[in-house]
């Protein structure tokens, strides 16, 4: 589909509409792989102990926390097996060095309840010869998953100061059948559950900052109306209905208000409109198409793709509008540029280029210019960036399927999530969930 693309204005909107409804069904039962190629030049070796009692669980914590550290591209396990080590106490660090770890963490399951449990886990630096804390969570068996990601998340932040991304949730779309699921998911693409299904196609999912909304485009009505749906209830309201394509919502940082594409009123627009429908107001005045917006981490400007100059490439203007801040480009190394996605600090730009009939995932420094190509694929779409910036999440082929595939900024880690005999798009990554 994406080849047969021209330089028509209208062939190009029509991409950005259709991108991602050819989705093949997903088995109700299948769950989402993880292969990781490529690493960081050095990894920090931690030996995570299995938990202490931790056969009382029906879902191993102690392997939810490596496999999420292992994802991370920074951490090397030193203790794959099923030795415990116990929780109480100061651990011989002298041992634990010889045994070529750098940090410890171990842990204990106690149960409480039916289905209560209470985890104990303690994280030592082995080089400092000292205890880092740790965290006592009392949980459900229905979630001992986010238990594991949240110690995984301490441990991150820790060991390297930064807050890890692995309590965080990604969207992407499925198609069942004749009908259409926009499903959320782990960071890990465990864990699924339905937020909308359809028998009409859904795309362009975008979450509110908080994590606790995500709007989206339907087709229910046969024809692209933006929608708003509150995860926790269900409850959704129609955003923008509109004569013509209403596409694209991207949230403000502040979560009051999104930009989103219409054509209304002839040509593809940019527009503002507030989180309840309200305040509908022209952003863009490009006599060709303007789509995809993104504000910036500020949100100060509005990135967005307009052909305006020729072929697509990403434009600028202020967040009021190109009225009182006109269009500036900010592509100019490759000749057809299309979704762009702006890092959460607001230092880098991921956008999709077209390399020779190649659709590649990029990324542009905003402050420097330099730009790299961060895959070597040949149909990359719908990049996003994890809530901590280090990862951008995309679709992609691998063997004629679509999967899920994340890469580190710097290019060095990859990993590919995909469900046998499956293809997933349409990816979204979630904010931080306080």
């Amino acid at each position: 589909m994406i080849k047969n693309i021209t330089r028509s204005y209208t062939k190009t909107f029509l991409w950005v509409m259709t991108l991602g409804l050819s989705i093949a069904s997903l088995q109700s039962h299948a769950q989402m792989s993880i292969e990781i190629t490529g690493v960081g030049q050095s990894l920090y070796p931690i030996a995570v102990m299995r938990f202490k009692d931790e056969n009382k669980l029906p879902t191993s914590v102690t392997e939810i926390i490596r496999q999420d550290l292992a994802r991370s591209g920074y951490f090397k396990n030193t203790e794959n097996g099923n030795a415990s080590e116990s929780d109480e106490g100061t651990p011989n660090y002298k041992s634990w060095s010889a045994r070529g770890a750098d940090a410890l963490a171990v842990g204990s399951v106690m149960q409480t309840g039916p289905s209560q449990f209470e985890i104990h886990y303690k994280l030592f630096d082995i080089r400092k010869s000292e205890s880092l804390g740790g965290l006592d969570i009392n949980t459900s068996a229905d979630n001992l998953r986010a238990a594991g990601h949240k110690i995984a998340d301490d441990i991150i932040f820790k060991l390297l100061g930064e807050r890890g991304i692995f309590s965080t949730r990604l969207s992407y779309v499925i198609k069942e059948g004749k009908r259409y699921r926009l499903v959320i998911s782990d960071a890990d693409g465990q864990n699924i559950r339905n937020a909308m299904s359809s028998g009409e196609p859904i795309i362009s999912s975008s979450w509110s900052p908080d994590g606790k909304k995500v709007a989206y485009v339907s087709f229910e009505d046969r024809k692209p109306v933006i929608y708003v749906h509150e995860l926790a209830t269900g409850r959704r309201i129609s955003l923008s209905n509109q004569k013509g394509n209403n596409s694209a919502p991207a949230w403000s940082p502040d979560g009051k208000k999104l930009a989103v594409s219409l054509s209304k009123d002839g040509n593809t627009q940019i527009y503002g409109i507030n989180a309840d429908g309200s305040g509908l107001h022209r952003l863009t005045r490009g006599r060709t198409i303007d789509t995809e917006p993104q504000y910036s981490a500020d949100g100060r400007y509005i990135y967005f793709t307009s052909d305006r100059g020729g072929n697509p490439q990403i434009y600028r203007i202020g967040a009021e509008g190109e009225q009182v801040e006109g269009a500036k480009r900010i592509t100019f190394k490759q000749g057809f540029v299309t979704s762009p996605r702006i890092s959460p600090d607001g230092k880098y730009l991921a956008y999709i280029a077209n390399i020779g009939g190649a659709f590649r995932l990029y990324i542009l420094n905003l402050a420097t210019g330099d730009s790299q190509a961060l895959t070597d694929g040949t149909s990359d779409e719908s990049p996003s960036f994890a809530a901590n910036g280090r990862y951008v999440l995309y679709s992609t082929k691998v063997g004629g399927k679509r999967v899920l595939a994340a890469v580190s900024v710097d290019g060095n880690s990859k990993q590919v999530l995909s469900i046998p005999g499956s293809d997933v798009r349409q990816p979204s990554w979630g904010p931080f969930m306080d």
